[in-house]
């Protein structure tokens, strides 16, 4: 059975390149037929692979669209008639591994990633399950009860809820998701940069477990690759070659 990849891509902040590069990742680590369909609001420089579609919409504030609170609208029915198993991936991700037994993993449950919390963010965070929706997983065509719990509790939710805690709630909406395994997803920040200091001398390590390497919040894949400067120690980076070998469009 064909199993779907899903992203999206909106405004200029990540150009046609990192669909491609995705793609790329995608055809080179899955061996069970697949469909890729981006969801955008402009096709041009994407692969004629890629399945493009228009980009979904959600009814919520100006402020909350064309944010990370539109993944919400991937659960729709019928949505690109879409069908069966489904993972959704964001654009600033790496792919190292096979991703097979990702999509085959607890069969028709509905899985995302735990967020990669230091002590003080557990402490500070109030509400919401700790997920961190860069991947995710669902049966297409048969959770549309995501979307009507949103539907039903929107203001409640967007009361509850910043914009940049779209993750948060879609992980709620979900229905207690089971966690993907964590040595198969890690985060470039948390795994793979050395701790301070030593991220200002070691280069990031690559982690040779993992399938799949996050990138969430700075550095993106491409400043990674020659190295990251930033006012937070924590965030620079020395150059990381391995990104580049990797992360190719062919």
């Amino acid at each position: 059975m064909t199993v779907n990849v899903l992203t999206l891509k909106w405004g200029d902040k990540y150009g046609p390149e990192y669909v491609n590069r995705l793609y790329a990742g995608v055809k080179r680590n899955l061996v069970q037929d697949f469909r890729f369909v981006c969801f955008t609001d402009d096709r041009q420089g994407i692969r004629s692979e890629v399945d493009v579609q228009p980009l979904v919409q959600l009814d919520v504030p100006q402020a909350w669209q064309r944010t990370p609170w539109l993944k919400l609208s991937l659960f729709e029915n019928g949505l690109a008639n879409l069908q069966g198993t489904a993972m959704y991936l964001d654009l600033d991700i790496l792919i190292t591994g096979g991703l097979d037994e990702i999509f085959d993993w607890k069969p028709r449950s509905r899985c995302i990633i735990r967020d990669w919390e230091r002590w003080h963010q557990r402490i500070s965070r109030w509400h919401g399950l700790p997920g961190n929706s860069s991947v995710f997983r669902f049966e297409a065509g048969q959770s549309a009860d995501v979307l009507e719990k949103f539907e039903a509790e929107k203001q409640q939710a967007l009361s509850r809820y910043r914009v940049v805690s779209g993750q948060r709630y879609l992980t709620e909406a979900m229905g207690n998701p089971l966690w993907f395994p964590k040595k198969w997803i890690v985060s470039f920040k948390r795994n793979c940069i050395p701790p301070v200091p030593l991220n200002f001398f070691r280069k990031p390590r690559y982690p040779s477990d993992a399938r799949i390497v996050v990138f969430h919040g700075h550095p993106n894949p491409h400043e990674a690759v020659s190295g990251y400067r930033s006012l937070r120690p924590h965030r620079n980076t020395k150059a990381t070659p391995w990104i580049e070998q990797i992360w190719s469009q062919e």
